[in-house]
């Protein structure tokens, strides 16, 4: 898995958090969280924080890319599908486990979520699902 190999993305900007790294493009982000690291309500925050300074007033996809292990508390799902600009949230991982969480995840979530393999394919899908 591989962040940015197309050749004309530029990273907008780049938030060093205490869980991981968010990197912000012109019309999605990327997150790539640290291994064991947790992911709370708090902390989703953060990340929701990010979205409105970027994607305030216009739609938005969100990739993460699960490089290493962490926890996610799924009732912060309920607050991110309030975000009304958000069309496409897709999860890149080679792990078995993490296609299994996926699907507890998306009974939270229940909006456009897709699970994938190979991180262009996860991006080309948050591109259409923008147009």
């Amino acid at each position: 898995m591989r962040i940015g190999q197309t050749k004309k993305t530029v990273v907008v900007k780049e938030y060093q958090l205490e869980i991981g790294i968010v990197q912000v493009f012109d019309n999605y982000m990327v997150t790539i969280f640290e291994e064991g690291a947790t992911l709370t309500l708090e902390r989703a925050y953060q990340l929701i924080g990010i979205s409105e300074i970027h994607f305030r007033d216009k739609d938005f996809g969100f990739i993460s890319l699960r490089k290493n292990s962490y926890a996610i508390d799924p009732t912060i799902y309920n607050y991110l599908r309030e975000l009304k600009h958000l069309k496409a949230f897709a999860i890149v991982s080679l792990k078995e486990i993490d296609m299994h969480n996926f699907k507890i995840e998306k009974l939270f979530y229940k909006g456009p979520m897709k699970f994938f393999i190979e991180y262009d394919n996860a991006l080309s899908w948050v591109k259409r699902k923008l147009k």
